[in-house]
């Protein structure tokens, strides 16, 4: 069984003041009270981004053995992100929603991991990837619920979903969602500031709970 070891994203792009990196800190500390001495590799997308593919580095991904003049720096890269991923027992990534999806700094990341060597079908096992929890922790300036004016709007847990599950990481797979996260800071959603209190309660409390 392999040791414990957490690889910890964020994307924000809050370097103070993050909903998703306060909740992404909370998960981070309470499992390594969990897990003394257990590897931990932090990624901080918004300080330190992974660069957006380029072609060459996209021929690269898809064909690692052939000459397409990709930089060495950037397989370099590739291959640390991906034994990083692989390293890992668990996962946990803080992930704000701009504009209905995810930041680009994020994708660009899962660019990188999304290769025909890591793809797997569904049902067929972890692939090379597989094996670890995940933990995706939201924020997001309103709300996305059923039933809301917005519902449907969210393209971000669903493309989430589905590109950690096209490279194995949706076995073991949470989301923790904290809504209406501008609401203490736009006037014209004051009234809608107790409903996001308690969504940010329920969101460290199901945090608390997935780090036990």
């Amino acid at each position: 069984m392999p040791s414990p070891a957490l690889l910890h994203i964020d994307a924000s792009i809050r370097a103070s003041g993050s909903v998703s990196r306060e909740l992404s800190a909370r998960f981070a500390a309470q499992w390594r009270r969990r897990h003394p001495g257990a590897g931990h590799t932090y990624r901080d997308l918004a300080a330190d981004p992974v660069p957006h593919l380029t072609h060459a580095v996209r021929e690269a991904l898809l064909d690692p053995d052939g000459d397409h003049g990709e930089p060495p720096q950037e397989r370099a890269l590739t291959e640390a992100l991906t034994a990083e991923v692989r390293a890992a027992t668990t996962v946990v990534i803080g992930a704000p929603m701009y504009n209905y999806a995810i930041p680009s700094t994020l994708k660009a990341w899962l660019d990188r991991l999304v290769t025909p060597a890591h793809m797997v079908a569904p049902g067929a096992g972890p692939g090379p990837l597989g094996g670890a929890s995940v933990v995706v922790v939201t924020a997001r300036g309103g709300s996305y619920a059923p039933g809301t004016p917005r519902e449907g709007w969210d393209h971000q847990e669903p493309y989430l979903r589905a590109v950690l599950g096209s490279i194995g990481l949706a076995d073991d797979l949470a989301f923790v969602h904290a809504e209406l996260t501008t609401a203490r800071t736009v006037p014209a959603m004051a009234a809608l500031r107790p409903l996001a209190e308690k969504s940010l309660a329920v969101a460290y409390e199901a945090v608390d709970r997935l780090a036990r």
